[in-house]
């Protein structure tokens, strides 16, 4: 059974960073994309960083890494601002297997 685990998240000042990481267990086949969605509180969940597709809002402050040997992603986060507090999704696409979502991870950015 596949599961992707988060972790990293935590209460930071604005303007400081983060790194979330994502585990994965169990076999995931050709995964096609790994990546990051955020949920803030009363919206709805949106893209962060997927592949090489970042939101607008997250441009040259956060970075996505990928270690393809151990089928894990990373989201390192830097100038933190209030406005990215949410819950952050690890999200995984495989070509073979379709979508798999993490249960998230708490990131609280304080003003």
């Amino acid at each position: 059974q596949v599961q992707l685990v988060e972790s990293g998240g935590g209460l930071v000042q604005a303007g400081g960073s983060l790194r979330l990481s994502c585990a994965t267990s169990g076999t995931i086949f050709r995964i096609r994309v790994m990546g990051w969605y955020r949920q803030a509180p009363g919206k709805q969940r949106e893209l962060v960083a997927v592949g090489t597709t970042y939101a607008d809002s997250v441009k040259g402050r956060f970075t996505i890494a990928r270690d393809n040997a151990r089928n894990t992603v990373y989201l390192q986060m830097n100038s933190l601002k209030p406005e990215d507090t949410a819950v952050y999704y690890c999200y995984v696409n495989s070509f073979d297997q379709g979508s798999f979502w993490g249960k998230g991870t708490l990131v609280t950015v304080s003003s």
